[in-house]
Order: structure tokens, then sequence, then C-alpha cells
């Protein structure tokens, strides 16, 4: 597969963990972003939505219109940077401190099955991890624009169940080596085993 890019949001409120910069905080001694950002370090293109802050060379960054939009407002801003040529995007959220390159790999050979638009990890209870997959970006585009055509024009306050309803995915468990990746951390109990796991 050629023309692949990945696209990390990183713009939630983190209400659980009292507003803070949740993607921000270090797991294994680097933030979560930077992770994740690692874990697609080989993707020809890299776009993090979030609030303005440093990101490392080569990684775009943008914000989601409005701001704090939610999940699939970030996405939309996300894809609009995308070059033509690109075929695939993987999909992050960005408080996936245990996300590998390895997993990332698992998930774009699903895509090797034309029948799918997407694939995306489930975790040991087979509950999808939405945020946490690669897709073909013509069905993603498509599904963002009927979405936003739905709800007057606005994906503010969309959510990614209803933007993924009409998509062909394939759920892909964890069955590699280490710790799962698609564990995402929405408490500061998450960060302490995440960074448990991480050592």
């Amino acid at each position: 597969m050629t023309g692949w890019a990945a696209v990390v949001l990183a713009g939630g409120s983190a209400r659980r963990m009292g507003g803070v910069d949740k993607t921000g905080l270090a797991v294994g001694g680097r933030s979560m972003r930077e992770r994740v950002l690692d874990a697609v370090a080989d993707a020809d293109v890299r776009v993090l939505v979030g609030p303005d802050g440093p990101v490392p060379p080569g990684v775009r960054l943008t914000r989601e219109e409005p701001p704090g939009g939610g999940p699939v407002a970030a996405a939309a801003a996300g894809l609009s940077l995308l070059p033509a040529g690109t075929t695939t995007v993987a999909l992050l959220a960005a408080d996936l401190p245990l996300l590998t390159r390895e997993a990332v790999g698992v998930l774009r050979g699903r895509l090797a099955d034309p029948t799918v638009d997407g694939a995306c990890l489930v975790d040991r209870e087979g509950r999808r991890q939405q945020l946490c997959g690669v897709w073909r970006l013509g069905p993603l585009r498509a599904a963002l624009d009927r979405l936003a055509a739905a709800r007057g024009g606005t994906l503010d306050g969309a959510s990614v169940r209803s933007l993924l309803a009409g998509l062909a995915v394939r759920e892909v468990p964890w069955s590699g080596p280490g710790p799962p990746p698609w564990f995402d951390c929405d408490t500061d109990e998450d960060v302490r085993r995440a960074e448990e796991w991480a050592r």
C-alpha cells in the first residue's frame, strides 16, 4: 500500500481527569501523543489535531472546527490536510500510549481484503476501539460527507459510532506480545496502569 497517512486526535477535554492536557502526560518518559505519533512514524503524512503546542518535526498541526467539537469534527479537520494520492489513513486517539508500529502494521495488513473499508482493534471484551483503526480514505471521507449532510452541514458533537456505522469494518483482536495496544487512558488510574506496562 502506498500513500498512507495518520491523523492523531488530541483535542479532548479530559473531564474525568480535571481538564488537564491528558495527552501531554508522560508514560515511560514521553507524552502519550508523542508515543502515538511514534507508532506511525513511517506514515507519509502525520497530522496532529488539537490545541497549539510543540509538535515533532514533520508533523502537521491543526484544530477542529469549532474547537472542542469532538472527535468527528477533529477527524474531518485532519483529513482535510491529506494530500492527493493518500489512499489509507490511521485514525487514532492520542491517549493510546501502548500503541506500537507492529499493531498499526497488523491493522494496515487487514486492508488487503478488498471487501473492508477499515480495520480497528477490539479489546478483551470484544468492544470495538474505534479510534484505534486504519481506514480506506475514500469510504471514510464519503461517510463524513453523509454524516454532515444528515446533520445539516455540521459535525460538531457527532459521534464516532455514527460516522462508522455504514462502513465495512474488520474487527481485530490483539494477540501479539506485550501490553494491549488498544489501551486508552481516560482516568489517572489508567495512566498509572499504562506507566507500569511501559516499564
